[in-house]
């Protein structure tokens, strides 16, 4: 057996001095990592629910999402969440680039329960094992399949997505032109772009060509935003948000998508804002949309398995569990399963002698 390096080190105590440490286990979902912050969190004060510690954190500790996603301690495509414990149930608030805090994520959600079972936070029972978290979307059922420590797949049952408007045309400016989309929401706002009906776009669902997507993508999804505001019909969440691109399928159970999320602020008169980036998983709560806009269409019934594909070619199992009303609008419960594999434990910290306590973006991958 090859030896390994083992080197003696000690920090510096002044990175420890003001107890400002943020222990992290680090996942990936299907492709798309997340950061799942357990220890040297503000609780936020009187604030129950997961709902209020999202509205405090986006407020009054929005710069521990920079410190985390932004350069040279994140990437882009880095998202992260914080674990709360304080109310007696675990509660997560999910954060994301460009000062989203989504309401739910699956891939998240599948990262957070894989690292809560294999860090012994959440007790390990094999071969189920099952229990709730609260996203700010509300209590997150979690059923785990556990073997030899590590939590195989995670089964989750989303809070009820929706089918906001069929059909929607979106006049997109710079030569892209009349676009239809469909727009549901499945835990964030989705602008739903089916390639077949819209060949005009050119566009192929392969990673070589992820520039094009993401520029074309997110210029259609502030488009839709502009023109088709949507606000969610009990809390305040508006959008869209975000934007799935559908690829044409022989068989209607199974479907390819590259989701685009938002990176920056688009501005319509600075081309180089025109970029965004792609979840290299098949995206939970863009499957939860997709289903339900399938649903709406009669093109998914409940009970049927759907498999999504992402676009490096990682799937995520959905399902839609039973159908029910979210003030009066036909919504679905969806259930959506995937796997998450930890990739790393850190512990962040902040220099006070750092040029970049909150870190920075450069357009280059930004």
């Amino acid at each position: 057996m090859t030896d390994h390096t083992d080197i003696p080190f000690q920090l510096p105590p002044r990175l420890f001095r003001d107890k400002f440490v943020l222990k992290c286990i680090d996942c990936h979902a299907a492709g798309e990592p997340a950061r799942v912050v357990l220890s040297g969190i503000p609780i936020p004060p009187n604030c129950p629910t997961a709902m209020e510690k999202r509205a405090y954190m986006m407020k009054h500790l929005d710069h521990l999402r920079k410190i985390l996603l932004l350069e040279p301690r994140g990437y882009p495509c880095q998202n992260v969440n914080f674990i709360f414990a304080d109310s007696g149930q675990i509660q997560f608030v999910i954060c994301e680039q460009n000062k989203i805090y989504p309401l739910m994520s699956g891939h998240n959600t599948i990262c957070v329960a894989t690292a809560l079972l294999e860090t012994r936070v959440v007790k390990m029972t094999e071969p189920i094992t099952e229990f709730t978290m609260e996203a700010p979307a509300g209590p997150i059922a979690i059923t785990a399949k556990c073997l030899n420590g590590k939590a195989i797949s995670i089964i989750l049952k989303n809070a009820p997505a929706f089918c906001e408007k069929l059909n929607v045309s979106v006049d997109v400016p710079e030569g892209i032109g009349k676009v239809q989309l469909d727009i549901a929401y499945g835990g964030m706002w989705y602008a739903v772009v089916n390639l077949k009906e819209n060949p005009q776009l050119s566009l192929k669902l392969d990673p070589n060509h992820a520039a094009q997507i993401c520029r074309t993508g997110e210029m259609i999804k502030v488009a839709c935003q502009e023109q088709h505001p949507v606000q969610h019909p009990l809390v305040d969440y508006p959008g869209v948000d975000i934007l799935v691109f559908r690829e044409p399928s022989i068989n209607p159970l199974v479907a390819k998508n590259a989701v685009v999320m938002s990176n920056n602020a688009l501005d319509w008169n600075k081309p180089e804002t025109w970029t965004a980036m792609l979840d290299r998983s098949p995206c939970g709560t863009g499957t939860c949309a997709v289903m339900a806009v399938l649903h709406a269409r009669g093109e998914l019934q409940v009970g049927k398995e759907f498999v999504h594909e992402s676009i490096v070619g990682s799937k995520f199992i959905g399902t839609i569990l039973d159908e029910t009303k979210v003030a009066g609008k036909v919504a679905i419960v969806p259930q959506v399963e995937g796997s998450a594999y930890v990739t790393q434990y850190s512990q962040v910290v902040v220099d006070k002698e750092d040029p970049f306590p909150e870190g920075f973006r450069v357009a280059d991958i930004w």
